[in-house]
């Protein structure tokens, strides 16, 4: 096998795929399959591309991820696990749900399990929503077109009219490397009715040489409220690709936090489309690299009708001889008058050899609005690290207090007190060097 064309692999891997499911599941598989193979691999011919160069990827024979041994599995998931108490744990294993290290299933009348086992017993409640937001039909979308091909399992989140989940959702992606690189396709499904209330932690974590490459789509009922939460701590060898596509109501509200801090190659896409009047977002995001990590965001806010509201600060810290990329869309189309978008992208820069294309973005077709973006690229303020010298405090730490002050306006934002502690600590020994 590791002899065959990389995309000849990924075919073979779908031939072998268990296409168990209804029928418009299948469809839609084999919809996205055909889309990939004419595709292929996205290169940096692609603008949306430019900047990332996928040939790792592309030029590796991934397996096909299997379930692992149970204490395998239970040993990654305790070491990588975040302590959150009180949490309803959805765990996922090379892409395979696992019980045994998960909550019990919330059941009806609200759900928080596997996607797989929803679609045996609940698909009504997916088939309307599942491939619908996630664009898979250009160019630029391949990898999100091979993984809706491999639409197989992943977390499945409802929350019916009027029900506010005070529990926060904790969905850990553990992948565990076996004898050859694999890759896991998770897909996820977050669905919230008018007037409903969750918090998603969205969280990927693993070990050795693998590919990641998730899907999740989420819709935002009038007047509800979504709070996703993405960490994404992979192995210093892994790669991870990764879309989230929002669908919003009208006065609805979705806040996205994200924090990355793993992979050798990281990509992540958000998009929202504030479909209807009064709808607001709030894009947060973090970065750390070191080394030679390439770690890549890329945003879309689409304001599509009256009085929407986005804000958006990305902030970046890179370090060694590492790549990062931002590009930030805001699009305010010609009847979403009185719209309010802000975007900004702040990096900071550690050493000469690391680098940053940032490129934020406006296009406005509405005249009675309210936006503004930028972006800066900086380092270390010698004078503040001069006045911290001179009451006492040694470069080093003065270093660490200035680049820990630069992140924690991102990571006091995030709203689950254990997960807000537990990444300020792995942070600060990141910073000074240490491991996790």
């Amino acid at each position: 096998m590791t002899s065959m064309p990389a995309l000849d692999v990924h075919l073979e891997n779908y031939r072998r795929l268990n296409g168990a499911g209804p029928a418009t599941v299948a469809a839609l598989r084999e919809r996205a399959l055909r889309r990939f193979t004419e595709f292929g691999f996205p290169t940096t011919r692609l603008e949306e591309w430019r900047f990332t160069d996928v040939a790792r990827i592309a030029q590796r024979p991934f397996a096909l991820s299997e379930p692992t041994g149970d204490a395998e599995a239970t040993a990654e998931a305790a070491a990588r696990r975040l302590q959150i108490p009180g949490a309803i744990e959805v765990v996922f294993v090379n892409g395979h749900y696992a019980p045994a290290l998960s909550s019990p299933m919330l059941e009806m009348p609200a759900y928080a399990g596997s996607l797989a086992a929803a679609l045996r017993t609940q698909p009504e409640l997916i088939e309307p929503h599942l491939g619908r937001y996630a664009e898979f039909e250009q160019p630029a979308a391949s990898l999100t077109a091979l993984n809706t091909a491999f639409i197989s399992d992943g977390a499945f989140v409802y929350v019916p009219i009027g029900m506010q989940l005070r529990e926060p959702i904790h969905c850990l992606f553990i992948s565990v490397a076996g004898g050859m690189p694999a890759v896991a396709h998770p897909r996820n499904l977050i669905v919230l009715g008018e007037g409903g209330a969750a918090t998603v932690i969205e969280h990927y974590a693993g070990a050795g040489e693998y590919w990641t490459n998730a899907v999740t789509e989420a819709v935002v009922g009038a007047g509800a409220s979504l709070v996703h939460q993405k960490v994404q701590r992979e192995a210093a060898e892994a790669f991870h690709v990764a879309t989230l596509a929002v669908e919003q109501a009208g006065e609805s509200r979705f806040s996205s936090h994200v924090v990355s801090l793993g992979a050798t190659l990281a990509r992540g896409e958000i998009g929202t489309r504030l479909d209807a009047s009064g709808a607001a977002c709030t894009f947060d995001g973090l970065y750390l690299a070191t080394g030679t990590q390439h770690v890549d965001h890329h945003t879309t806010i689409d304001h599509r009708q009256p009085r929407g509201t986005s804000r958006e600060l990305y902030k970046g810290i890179l370090d060694g001889r590492a790549a990062g990329v931002f590009n930030g869309k805001v699009y305010v189309r010609p009847h979403a008058q009185q719209s309010d978008a802000q975007q900004m992208n702040k990096n900071l820069l550690l050493s000469d050899d690391a680098t940053i294309d940032t490129k934020p973005q406006l296009e406005i077709f509405a005249d009675d609005v309210k936006c503004s973006h930028g972006a800066t690229i900086g380092q270390l303020d010698e004078d503040a690290i001069f006045y911290l010298r001179a009451r006492g405090v040694d470069a080093a730490a003065a270093r660490e207090m200035l680049i820990v002050a630069f992140a924690n306006e991102l990571i006091d934002r995030v709203t689950v007190a254990p997960l807000r502690e537990q990444l300020t600590n792995e942070i600060s020994t990141r910073l000074r060097g240490g491991t996790t």
